[in-house]
């Protein structure tokens, strides 16, 4: 007697559920990926107990007739493709015709749809996969799929799923990707009858707005490039908005949503070290490509797509994200929040600021503009007159010496003595006396930990600590890899005696080390002769720094998934840099700066960390009520 028997209909559908609908979230998916391909430009979405107890999607699309309604919850049942070679043309987002008799297998579901033509519409109820009831409908144009008790006759599927919390996260995942796929379409979503949003305006940076805050928009980049075998549009994150998570990059192809690590490591590359350690910027991406050149049936929710050419499209891809995001001008402007308000009295607590990075429109900023906004910061206009200033009676009467200028010269004086010295410098018939080194920019040093530089369009404050380290990682990763002589020799060696773990990372590293200007020579037992050292290394720091490095390094590893030569630099870079209460004198602070700005990436250090911070005078005169 024969083993092997054809597997009921219904039974199949269910095995078949177990793959396309995994969760709530999936039905919402295909549901909509089907109004869409429906022609629909009003699209609403309801959920309740988390997507458990109801899903219902109503479209306004071309609606079905009775035939196609009776069809479509048949397995490999579509409109969308005839034969194999349909796969390779490809414009639908559905096409296996699995989804609805997927769902309807393990549900209560309904439908109701009409057409243009009819006057009557029409309603199908199926119970687990079995047709219950048919019957005629009063209704608008288009189809209103409503599912009821998801897995109820599956209950190992349902008992798995997550809290509904975690459901209502992943349906509202999914509907957001989609309403900022298509923004011409009109989109409104409710939640236990409570409505989530409504969204009509087909621009992207107001749904963007809606979805992340009113100010996140601003920091968008936006790029958009095409030649004959690849289209890349929309928009990617400036740094400042970088997440720990990946959930918010959203990658199109031919506006299908899916999930690529290529494209993912691409961008991630494309930042590079911008991006704060395993965290991750915005993407918003849409790639259009033919049809032909990739194939969607590689994953049960269509999520996956592969190219014939992966190669090839990353060698395209990489560079348009990597010039975008070089193109601009990174250095956060430190902004106070529109609801902030500097008049309103002694009493009242000013609102907590943010750095944001607004730009100005259709102006491309880049390294080179800062810098020579730095350079000309001294050429921005006429000496600002100071005895007006000085003479105030009311503001520094000397009848109150804890307060005005008093208490002004005694904070001048304990805290900044370079500000202090400007500021109080001799005034003459309301003139200052010119500075014989006008002609150089202003700079200050605060609390010996940040530089303040008078630029063109205001002031900016540098992290000397942080700059100093991007200056030497850059250097330090230049010196290995075009072996430049970059080793100087010590006069008297210096003995370093390592712990074993210690002496394992030196083993690892020690080419390395020689190739970054570390002339090391072993002696003895876990012990190494410093003979010679890189020129950035302070005198007297040798074994401290060596020692250093390697602890800083085997923590990197330890974490990161890093390069040995990109962790040796960072290690390096790290431990040997300019520290915070530091003090500098003026030609150092005008070297280092000349120095940062030289470099690649000159806005954020090796870990990810901001360097440079702008205020422009704007935003002072507002937050003095000037404005």
């Amino acid at each position: 007697m024969a083993k092997i028997a054809r597997l009921p209909d219904i039974v199949a559908n269910k095995i078949s559920a177990g793959e396309v609908v995994q969760r709530p979230a999936s039905v919402v998916k295909e549901l909509l990926e089907n109004a869409i391909d429906a022609g629909a430009d009003r699209i609403t979405v309801a959920i309740k107990d988390a997507g458990k107890e109801l899903i219902r999607i109503v479209d306004n699309g071309a609606g079905m007739v009775r035939e196609d309604a009776l069809l479509c919850v048949e397995r490999f049942a579509t409109s969308k493709i005839s034969g194999v070679e349909d796969l390779d043309s490809l414009h639908s987002l559905g096409f296996r015709g699995e989804a609805l008799a997927s769902i309807s297998s393990v549900s209560h579901f309904e439908l109701k749809t009409r057409t243009a033509a009819a006057t009557l519409g029409l309603k199908l109820r199926y119970e687990g996969g079995l047709l219950a009831e048919e019957s005629g409908v009063q209704g608008e144009q288009g189809t209103t799929i409503t599912v009821r008790n998801l897995f109820y006759n599956v209950p190992a599927r349902r008992k798995f799923l997550k809290s509904n919390a975690t459901e209502y996260h992943h349906i509202y995942e999914i509907v957001k990707s989609f309403v900022l796929a298509y923004p011409e379409i009109e989109w409104r979503m409710y939640s236990d009858d409570e409505e989530l949003f409504h969204v009509k305006s087909p621009d992207v940076l107001q749904r963007l707005n809606l979805f992340y805050g009113d100010d996140f928009a601003a920091g968008m980049i936006e790029l958009s490039e095409e030649n004959d075998y690849l289209s890349i549009k929309g928009f990617l994150g400036k740094p400042a908005m970088q997440k720990r998570r990946k959930l918010d990059q959203y990658f199109f192809i031919n506006r299908r949503l899916v999930q690529n690590r290529m494209l993912s490591q691409a961008v991630q590359q494309a930042y590079g070290d911008l991006l704060v350690e395993r965290q991750s910027p915005f993407v918003l991406l849409f790639l259009g490509i033919d049809p032909s050149r990739i194939d969607v049936n590689v994953h049960p929710a269509k999520l996956e797509v592969r190219f014939d050419d992966e190669r090839n499209v990353r060698n395209m891809f990489y560079p348009v994200i990597k010039r975008a995001i070089q193109l601009h001008d990174f250095s956060p402007d430190l902004a106070a929040t529109e609801g902030d308000s500097f008049l309103s009295g002694p009493h009242q607590p000013s609102s907590a600021r943010k750095f944001s990075f607004p730009d100005i429109p259709h102006r491309v900023s880049t390294t080179d503009d800062l810098y020579r906004n730095y350079r000309e910061g001294s050429h921005s206009g006429a000496a600002v007159s100071r005895a007006s200033l000085l003479h105030q009676p009311e503001m520094f009467s000397s009848d109150n010496p804890s307060t005005g200028f008093v208490a002004l010269e005694r904070e001048l004086r304990d805290g900044g003595e370079q500000l202090a010295s400007v500021l109080l410098s001799p005034v003459y018939d309301d003139e200052v006396i010119p500075n014989p080194k006008e002609a150089e920019p202003k700079i200050w040093q605060l609390h010996n930990k940040y530089l303040i530089c008078q630029i063109k369009t205001g002031l900016m404050i540098i992290d000397q600590h942080v700059a100093h380290e991007r200056v030497l990682y850059e250097r330090a990763v230049d010196v290995m890899q075009q072996n430049v002589p970059n080793s100087q020799q010590l006069l008297f060696p210096q003995k370093v005696e390592f712990r074993p773990w210690e002496y394992e990372v030196f083993e690892e590293i020690r080419d390395d080390l020689y190739k970054l200007g570390f002339n090391l020579r072993l002696f003895g037992n876990r012990t190494v002769m410093i003979e010679g050292v890189p020129q950035d290394v302070k005198s007297g720091t040798e074994v401290t720094i060596l020692q250093d490095m390697i602890a800083e390094y085997q923590d990197n590893a330890s974490k990161l998934k890093l390069d040995r030569r990109d962790n040796l630099a960072k290690s390096y870079s790290c431990r040997n840099a300019i520290m915070a209460g530091q003090k500098l004198s003026l030609e150092e602070m005008r070297s280092l700066i000349d120095n940062l700005f030289a470099t690649r990436e000159p806005y954020s250090c090796p870990h990810g960390r901001p360097v440079i911070i702008k205020l422009s005078l704007d935003q002072l005169d507002r937050m003095f009520g000037r404005k």
